[in-house]
């Protein structure tokens, strides 16, 4: 199996907080990687780590299968990233801001410029000082800066800041196709759950330092919790009828009632006729399944 992405029990420690705890990840090439955390989780500093931007305290880390070291050291001709808030030339323009960036990176066609502006949607504001822009464009902007030398890896920290829900739908689009299409590792964290759970091919949990949780999308799926939601129009009596019938109801938020009873799941027409003999038939009866962001906070409590 070739590797992206490597840590070996990657530690970080600033005096008596340990930001990150032992953390080992195996990201494999042409996945999109989804990494979540709560806010303080150490998303950021492990993100940082991964390119050479802090020493660990402890273990190590392999980039494409280079060590990531000292000095610099690490295969960052192959690497594209945006870590927390996009940084540019205020005083100038967004090609000229790109361009600046093509001739660092050795990027010889001077289209390239040209063609990463329009691809990330932002033609328009090409000939526009960096500093005058919205927080959504000058994300498109840093977004650019890390596509702009066409890397073999992209490590994304939050790259839905700022966007709008068209914006949000674009950058979702171009992730996938450049996995999908060019074979792209992608290595993102995102607090916007819902785009992780639509993107992700394996997702990785960190809390409090340590990674508590990594598997496969396909996993997850499988992991995910089924209930049955009912609705009637009188609530109250709905639930004591399926409360004497035996049934186990995990919630009653007031116009619906949430059965994670296996029995309820699995026949849900006999709930109905529970609740049809009581006088308070259903309006609504459905079985849902909990998404990532639910899987996510039972996990993180």
């Amino acid at each position: 199996m070739e590797l992206a992405i490597e840590t070996n029990g990657l530690s970080k420690s600033y005096r008596d907080v340990r930001a990150v705890d032992s953390v080992s990840l195996r990201v494999k090439r042409g996945e999109i990687y989804g990494f979540l955390g709560l806010n303080g989780a150490g998303k950021t500093t492990t993100i940082r780590a991964l390119l050479g931007m802090i020493r660990p305290s402890d273990g190590n880390v392999k980039v494409l299968g280079q060590t990531v070291g000292p000095n610099g050291r690490g295969p960052w001709a192959q690497v594209g990233h945006l870590v927390e808030s996009p940084s540019a030339y205020p005083d100038l323009s967004v090609r000229e801001n790109l361009e600046i960036m093509r001739r660092l990176r050795g990027i010889k066609d001077a289209g390239s410029t040209s063609q990463i502006i329009e691809k990330l949607g932002i033609a328009a504001y090409a000939d526009r000082k960096a500093g005058t822009l919205s927080s959504g464009n000058l994300q498109r902007l840093g977004l650019a800066r890390a596509l702009l030398h066409e890397p073999e890896l992209l490590i994304l920290d939050e790259p839905a800041n700022g966007l709008d829900p068209a914006g949000v739908v674009e950058i979702r689009e171009l992730i996938r196709s450049l996995a999908v299409e060019k074979g792209v590792t992608v290595f993102m964290s995102s607090h916007i759950l819902t785009e992780v759970d639509r993107l992700a091919t394996r997702i990785g949990i960190i809390h409090q330092g340590r990674l508590i949780e990594e598997l496969d999308a396909d996993k997850l799926e499988r992991m995910r919790a089924r209930y049955l939601v009912v609705k009637t129009r009188n609530s109250s009596a709905a639930f004591d009828a399926l409360k004497s019938a035996g049934y186990t109801m995990s919630s009653d938020h007031g116009e619906s009632i949430r059965l994670d009873d296996p029995r309820a799941v699995d026949a849900p027409d006999e709930i109905a006729q529970v609740l049809v003999h009581a006088g308070t038939p259903p309006m609504y009866l459905a079985v849902a399944q909990e998404d990532l962001e639910d899987h996510f906070l039972r996990l993180t409590h």
